[in-house]
């Protein structure tokens, strides 16, 4: 890796944890990958019943028609209320995966900031239960549908998080690479990872305003400009989903990928997970662009949905990845200082 110079990952410079205050635990670990796994397949199961428009299919909550919903007779399982009712179940699964994880966390675990982590995991999750039982009973207002939607985005990043830092690599690494511009890797996939998210908050918000189709064509406008007649607020939404904030996504994607190939090439977990981020990116806008024109049918818009999701989570690792194995570039002349001063004494 190219790098002005390697530092020491102790206490003393970086505010790491020594490896021998740590204990790996693989089972703990898989079960924080299967828990990270089934919070992205909860992201698409909600991206069906949205697609479906079958969030109100099973009008009351937290039962089913009256019934427990763990106790709804399956063969009232029919239409759109299979997806919203299989919504329901798999998210008390996700919910209750989550609680065994953070209790495990808990037990298994010498670090207090990730046992943390798992607490605001199940915080986000209870949270969300919360906000989907308030989508069925305001009639789901695109406010609190959006809220829900992100939220549910955060906590698959807080499981993928938990699920990095339990892993046996995550201590491999004992020495920090100092980055060698101040706007390097770190910087710039923080602000692509905030970028990504609110781009999907603002498509959620698109999809619960039902401004999908508020410009029906891509590339062009029907005016046959890159800018649409803002005629409604719809096509406001609609303009800055599927177009600005899909060409910041692209553009950051993009940078950030330039500085890891540039500077940080060799490290092969980076590169091979901004490689997927670009592949991701490049499946994504094509997404986009049949969701509009097939009228957003609902495989591609599911997929669409689900793909934004991947790629939060593949940018939410390179940024995890890169503040763990680099430190900033002022790092080393703080080092360079304090080992100066330490020569003098």
């Amino acid at each position: 890796m190219n790098a002005s110079f390697i530092m020491p990952n102790n206490s003393a410079t970086v505010g790491m944890a020594s490896s021998n205050d740590l204990r790996y635990n693989p089972w703990l670990h898989r079960f924080a990958l299967l828990t990270a796994a089934c919070c992205f397949l909860l992201l698409f199961i909600g991206g069906l019943v949205t697609s479906h428009q079958a969030g109100l299919s099973v009008p009351d909550w937290p039962t089913s028609y009256g019934w427990n919903m763990f106790t709804f007779p399956m063969k009232d399982w029919i239409g759109n209320i299979f997806y919203e009712h299989t919504h329901r179940l798999f998210a008390s699964f996700v919910g209750l995966l989550i609680l065994v994880q953070a209790f495990l966390l808990q037990r298994y675990e010498t670090r207090s900031w990730v046992k943390r982590l798992g607490w605001l995991a199940l915080g986000g999750v209870i949270l969300q239960g919360i906000l989907g039982g308030m989508t069925v009973l305001l009639y789901l207002p695109p406010a609190v549908s959006s809220a829900h939607a992100g939220l549910g985005q955060a906590v698959f990043c807080l499981s993928l998080a938990i699920a990095m830092v339990t892993g046996k690599r995550w201590e491999e690494t004992s020495t920090k690479i100092i980055e060698p511009s101040r706007f390097g890797v770190r910087m710039l996939s923080l602000i692509t990872v905030i970028v990504i998210f609110t781009q999907l908050i603002v498509g959620a918000w698109m999809r619960h305003t039902f401004s999908g189709l508020a410009i029906p064509t891509f590339p062009l406008a029907p005016n046959g400009g890159l800018v649409p007649d803002f005629t409604s607020f719809g096509t406001v939404i609609n303009f800055l989903h599927t177009r600005v904030g899909a060409f910041l996504v692209t553009l950051l994607t993009f940078t950030t990928a330039r500085i890891v190939f540039r500077y940080h090439s060799k490290n092969r977990r980076l590169a091979v997970a901004t490689l997927l981020a670009m592949f991701l990116l490049g499946v994504q806008i094509t997404l986009g662009a049949i969701t509009i024109w097939t009228q957003k049918a609902v495989t591609p818009t599911t997929l669409h949905v689900s793909c934004g999701a991947a790629i939060l989570g593949t940018m939410t690792y390179i940024m995890i990845l890169s503040w763990h194995v680099y430190a900033a570039h002022d790092a080393g002349k703080v080092t360079t200082t304090a080992a100066i001063a330490g020569a003098k004494a």
